[in-house]
């Protein structure tokens, strides 16, 4: 499953750091893993750590929350690793929509704005060009006979 958004616990803030900072053995210590659950996760695509110029695994903080999540999951839950790669999928497609649904949000507000705009120019348009009509004057455009 090679993802491009991580997914965070529930329970936990949006991270939005993603830069790869922690050795394999230090992020195993925070997540509460083994390190080779680590690069097991990493096979299967749940997390994708950064790499340094030789190579070495540079994990984020996404990345250790992935591994709770997946660890809350497992082992709280009772669910499988491909119950847990669903429930990743379908929590980035809500994240998506939620995205989508918020610049929709930002586009309508901004569309309303600019209707409100141009309604008001008509507006002033119409009052400078309304012109008195008399009675005793043909209306624009119709000769006089």
């Amino acid at each position: 499953m090679a993802t491009e958004k991580r997914a965070t616990p529930k329970t936990a803030k949006r991270v939005t750091d993603d830069r790869g900072l922690y050795v394999i053995s230090v992020a195993a210590e925070l997540a509460g893993v083994h390190p080779q659950t680590l690069r097991m996760y990493e096979r299967k695509g749940f997390i994708r750590p950064h790499r340094t110029n030789g190579g070495t695994r540079r994990y984020s903080q996404a990345d250790i929350d992935i591994v709770r999540l997946i660890q809350e999951m497992t082992q709280e839950k009772g669910m499988n690793l491909a119950g847990v790669e669903i429930v990743i999928e379908l929590q980035q497609e809500l994240e998506r929509a939620q995205e989508r649904m918020e610049r929709l949000r930002r586009e309508a507000l901004e569309l309303q704005k600019e209707l409100v705009e141009n309604l008001e120019r008509i507006r002033q348009a119409q009052k400078t060009s309304l012109v008195l009509w008399r009675k005793h004057e043909p209306p624009f455009g119709v000769p006089n006979k």
